[in-house]
Order: structure tokens, then sequence, then C-alpha cells
């Protein structure tokens, strides 16, 4: 039968440091078999960071499960820092982090940021990804940021908009990017604290189908809040370092011939489904899966059970 709940929580059997820059640490976690076929999370935000949840996608006695906290992100150091910490500085960290646990080739697994990171790696290293699981598809595009940051989302849930916009004078509120840029970025601590909590929990106010209380508490506590609001900002405010608008939909014959599993919730708002069904097209062997009761979060029932069902269906990649 395959397998539709979470496996059982577990903990790491080997946890680590590894130095990717002059500034930046990365905390680094095994899970699972020691011995098990490599797969690699990668969480969202940019600046989201691990949770323990995240060990239990996949089975810890075929999988050798690797999870990483990116840069500025939960446990690695200097926390919150935008400094040194782009796209592809991200992607190098990965590579580093191949090499240093002596991995040839891996599954990627991706959510949110998470399947853009999962993207860009594949289309620098196509020849270590044997392939992708990916989820609520975001693609840094102009539009995407528009559409969350500044309209489209807003007419959903105007309640929680109204709260997202209390620290922007009206008259910065035409770019709200570059409002809570300047907020996030600057030398004020309660400025910097009152902007994170905004921009935090209207993420978390948008991204499951039915409101999720615990999440809204969570993405308002300073120590989620800051690290996610101003990482996320930072890309956001360089359209996550990319060569184009449609970096990565434009590259994508690159990876053509890697399998990929894409679960989508239909009324995600955070990600609207638009994007994930022109990643599929763009994709010969992208698998879209629309899990049709669910919204953005990884947490929904359906995006989960489809999740655990496609780490279960990529073991026989590694036959």
């Amino acid at each position: 039968m395959t397998q539709k709940t979470l496996f059982p929580e577990i903990e790491p059997h080997n946890t680590g440091t590894i130095q990717v820059s002059d500034l930046h640490m990365l905390y680094y976690e095994e899970v699972g078999n020691p011995d098990g076929k490599p797969v690699l999370f990668l969480h969202g935000g940019p600046g989201g960071g691990l949770q323990s949840n995240y060990r239990r996608f996949f089975d810890p006695e075929f999988y050798r499960i690797i999870l990483f906290d990116q840069r500025g992100a939960g446990k690695s150091t200097p926390r919150a820092e935008v400094r040194e910490n782009t796209t592809w500085d991200l992607v190098g960290d990965i590579e580093k982090i191949r090499k240093n646990l002596r991995v040839d080739r891996w599954v990627v697994f991706g959510g949110s940021w998470g399947s853009t990171l999962a993207l860009a790696y594949a289309i620098s290293h196509p020849d270590q990804v044997l392939g992708m699981i990916l989820r609520g598809i975001f693609l840094c595009r102009k539009s995407e940021i528009d559409w969350f940051y500044q309209e489209g989302a807003s007419q959903i849930f105007p309640d929680a908009w109204e709260k997202y916009l209390a620290p922007i004078p009206v008259s910065e509120q035409d770019n709200l990017v570059s409002a809570y840029h300047k907020r996030l970025m600057g030398d004020d601590p309660a400025v910097r604290l009152e902007a994170a909590r905004a921009w935090s929990i209207w993420e978390a106010s948008t991204s499951s189908l039915m409101l999720n209380q615990d999440a809204i508490d969570t993405y308002g506590k300073p120590e989620k809040a800051l690290p996610f609001a101003r990482i996320e900002c930072h890309y956001f405010m360089h359209n996550a370092f990319m060569e184009s608008d449609d970096y990565l939909l434009d590259r994508a014959a690159e990876i053509h011939h890697i399998p990929c599993r894409i679960v989508q919730g239909r009324y995600d708002i955070v990600c609207p489904l638009r994007t994930a069904w022109e990643l599929s097209a763009a994709l010969p062997k992208g698998e879209l899966r629309i899990v049709p009761d669910a919204g953005h979060s990884v947490k929904e029932p359906g995006i989960l059970q489809e999740l655990v069902q496609a780490t279960e269906h990529f073991k026989e990649l590694y036959d």
C-alpha cells in the first residue's frame, strides 16, 4: 500500500556545520538510513528555515535524508544576514554540501521558494539531479511578486491585507516591496520588527485553505519573522538575482530529461496554479498533480499525501 501520511517522527543521526564563505556558516543534518539513497530537502522562504516535520516526507529505511538551513535562516549563521546571500550563492552551497557529504547524485525536493532553488540548482548542475519533487511552484517573476505583495491576493484577503499595509504610509504604497525593504534593512530595531511581523503574518494568513492561527502565531514571533521577512524581501527586491524575468522557464529545456513530480493546491493564493501549469508544460517529464481542496501550505492534507506518494514513487529512480 502506498504511504499516505507522514512517516514517524525522527531525529538526525548526524548534524554539522559547513563554512561556505568567510561570512556564512550553514547548519545541516542527516536523517534516516546512513547507507540509503540520498535525497535533498530545500526549505522555503527564502529565510524560512527547517522544521522537524520536513524529515518525515521520506521513508527513513530507504532514504538518506539531507536537510540544511540556507544562508541566514534557522541555525545557520549569521542569522537574518542578507550580505553574500543570493540564489547563486545558495546553488553553490548545495554543491559544497553534496561534495562534503560525498553524494554522487540525488533527488531534490523543494516547495515554494524551495521549488525555485531546486530548479536553479538543476539547471546549473543537471548531472547531479536524479529527479525533482516540487510543490507550490514559484519562479520569482515580477508578475508573481506583484500578485502577492502589491495587487491581486489583496482582493481575496482584504482583512489580512489591511494589516499588511498598516506599517507603510499611503505615500509609499505604490511599491510595497520597496517600502518594506527600506524598513527591514533600516537601523531602527523596532521598525524592523514591526515590518517583519506584518510581512510574515501576511504570508501565514494566506497560505492555508482554512485559516491556520498556529501558523500566524509562529510567523509573528521575532525569531521567525526577522530572518524570514528580511531575506525574502532582499531576494524579491532583486528578482531573486535571475538574469531575466523568465530565466527558469527559458532554461527549462536544459532539464527536460529529469523526472519531475509537481504538486500544487488548486486554491494556492501565495503561488497561484498558473505558474505550476506553465512549468509542467515546459518540462516533458513534469507530471502535475493538482490538489482540489488545498492552498499553499505543505501541511494541507491533500498536498502532504501527494508529496509522500511522490517520494515513494521516486524510489524507482535509484534502480
